[in-house]
């Protein structure tokens, strides 16, 4: 009796899994984010641009989807931090402009995935002020950081590494994932460049590229702004006006090596001489200045599709592809000359847009686009949902699973956006609005004045049709849509006027 008592319990414990605890953690997909500065979609050729390659963005993109209608909430650096972190507003989680400085008590993405057990590391940009709270492991830039050469902050204190900021931040990442990765645990890790943020300092491995090649310009490069509302006439950010001689690389970084400064040299006198030499003038000094800047900003770039690539490549060598998301993204998009525009702030397409591509293997269809307005303030729920950690109510963002899995999956008709940075760096004006799929207004507040867009029949935003009488019906019903959105995230009431 005993002994045949001893077999069925032998039996039982034979016939099920060992430790389920563990067999569930496996499941749950480690996270990669690998997020840029300022990268427009215009650049991203997964996006169709007709002015740059990124063959490795472009294979997440292929094993992968990509989010066509991907904006932001506020669109500056460090804010769009603080939404991805916390899944919130600007004006909820408290970083309405680069000079403000993040709570770190506050419950976080990282905080709610390591509560359910996920490793956590942040590597790269940060820009909060505060130090990081929520990670395993971080090692950080001071501020903006550098592009060569730079000192990053960690929980021990400061370390000085010699070399390209983006190849190091790469470097960093794939030595975190060999060396500190907890392999009985899923994992979040978080890689932020500073590139192509301002002033677009290429890489020695691309110093040269496109030498010889005109990129082409935008067709609204020499726009007059004669319909828009007078903040688009009072900004400071024109690549005619505005940009810099730092910008243009007629100066030479002060921070580098020797051995640096002798490969920026062969690449820029030689330019420089050129331009010295033969010095254009009206608008043929704007198409040199766009040509000057937009290369430097592609070859930026180029450092950071590379650095795509080698993470893709590890996760392929080391067996973590098939259960980790890897998603592309950016603070927010960029101005690339239109409207005679660098930088970003505006609710205009090229910088309220940015881009967002994802891979997830088993989950995410290759090869498909989704057309749903998502918005970075859904990055955090969206991860949280994919871990199986049950999202907190205080968070504003949505979840992108049932998107990813059904095209046909309902989403938001709307989108809201607030600028905040006024008076500040470019002067332009605090405004807000709404978005829909064929429309766009915008109340630019301490003017107290209006825009109105077709994106259908008006897609480069050149004619406000505020004051078209036959849209009086449109305006009624998108301020009405607008107020609504405001109720729903809690914006408070704006002063109107000056």
């Amino acid at each position: 009796m005993r002994a045949s008592r001893a077999i069925g319990l032998l039996l039982l414990v034979l016939s099920c899994p060992a430790r389920p605890a563990v067999a569930a953690e496996q499941e749950r997909p480690n996270i990669i984010l690998i997020y840029a500065d300022d990268h427009a979609v215009q650049a991203v050729g997964a996006y169709g641009s007709s002015i740059n390659r990124t063959p490795n963005i472009d294979r997440l993109a292929r094993e992968g989807l990509v989010f066509s209608n991907s904006f932001v909430t506020n669109s500056i650096c460090a804010p769009a931090r603080a939404v991805v972190l916390t899944g919130q507003f600007s004006h909820v989680n408290g970083v309405r402009t680069n000079a403000d400085v993040f709570d770190g008590s506050r419950q976080t993405l990282p905080k709610l995935l390591a509560s359910a057990g996920y490793q956590t590391a942040l590597i790269g940009k940060w820009h909060l002020k505060s130090d990081p709270t929520g990670f395993d492991h971080w090692e950080v830039l001071l501020g903006q950081g550098p592009y060569y050469n730079p000192p990053m902050d960690t929980p021990d204190g400061r370390v000085q590494h010699t070399g390209y900021t983006t190849d190091i931040i790469t470097d960093l990442a794939i030595e975190w994932l060999d060396e500190s990765r907890d392999e009985d645990r899923p994992f979040l890790l978080m890689v932020q460049h500073k590139a192509p943020h301002r002033n677009w300092q290429p890489g020695p491995d691309h110093l040269h590229d496109l030498e010889g090649h005109s990129v082409p310009e935008p067709s609204t490069l020499f726009d007059d702004y004669s319909t828009r509302a007078s903040p688009a006439r009072n900004q400071e950010m024109t690549i005619g006006e505005h940009l810099s001689a730092f910008d243009l690389k007629l100066e030479a970084p002060g921070n580098l090596t020797d051995e640096q400064r002798a490969l920026w040299d062969a690449a820029y006198a030689p330019r420089n001489n050129a331009y010295l030499a033969d010095s254009p003038e009206g608008d043929d000094l704007i198409r040199w200045k766009y040509q000057r800047y937009l290369r430097d900003y592609l070859r930026c770039i180029a450092s950071i599709d590379d650095g795509v690539g080698r993470i893709l490549d590890h996760l392929d060598r080391s067996g973590l592809s098939e259960n980790t998301v890897v998603v592309y993204s950016s603070d927010q998009g960029f101005y690339l000359g239109e409207h005679g525009w660098y930088d970003k702030r505006w609710m205009y397409e090229p910088s309220l847009r940015t881009p967002m591509v994802m891979r997830w293997p088993g989950v995410a269809p290759e090869g498909v686009t989704r057309d749903q307005l998502v918005q970075n303030i859904d990055l955090a729920p969206t991860f949280l949902d994919a871990a199986g950690v049950t999202l907190p109510e205080w968070m504003q963002g949505r979840s992108l699973v049932p998107v990813i899995k059904d095209d046909d999956a309902p989403f938001r008709d709307a989108l809201y956006y607030h600028y905040y940075e006024f008076p500040g760096v470019h002067a332009v004006a605090r405004h807000y609005g709404v978005r829909t799929d064929r429309h766009k207004l915008i109340h630019y507040y301490q003017t107290d004045e209006w825009e109105l867009f077709d994106l259908q029949t008006d897609p480069n935003e050149l004619e406000n049709l505020y004051a078209d009488p036959g849209k009086k019906a449109d305006v009624a019903r998108l301020k009405q849509r607008l107020e609504r959105l405001r109720v729903e995230y809690a914006e408070a009431p704006v002063q109107v006027g000056p």
